[in-house]
């Protein structure tokens, strides 16, 4: 099961987006099942599990915003884990667009994983 609780994330890092309840709650399930298939290539676990998602919105029109962290800002995967969250969230259908929000406050920790993620990884 994948959890849906996130801590909460800076309003500022949500600038000029207005996100639509109603549409978040619709879509919601659809964008995690999605990003659930993004892998950070030296972990076996997807970063939902891992904790690098700290929040999923859409707005009116059907953007969504996916505000996101790495596990270390010179992650290997820097380039290619954003563009391939925004890559499978636009094939989300219900979806106008998709952009990914990279931010590093707070920090990535261990604690963010889900508890399934800790037992894969033998941290639990």
């Amino acid at each position: 099961m994948i959890p849906d609780a996130m801590p909460p994330v800076p309003e500022s890092t949500r600038t000029e987006f207005a996100a639509d309840a109603d549409r978040t709650a619709a879509l919601k399930p659809a964008i995690i099942e999605a990003i659930s298939t993004v892998y950070d290539p030296e972990i076996p676990v997807n970063i939902w599990e891992l904790g690098l998602i700290y929040d999923v919105a859409v707005d009116a029109a059907g953007l969504a915003l996916v505000t996101m962290t790495l596990t270390a800002p010179g992650c290997p995967a820097a380039q290619s884990l954003p563009s391939e969250v925004e890559s499978k969230v636009r094939g989300v259908a219900g979806l106008s667009d998709a952009k990914v929000d990279v931010v590093w406050e707070p920090g990535w920790t261990k604690d963010r994983m889900s508890e399934a993620a800790k037992l894969q990884l033998g941290l639990w």
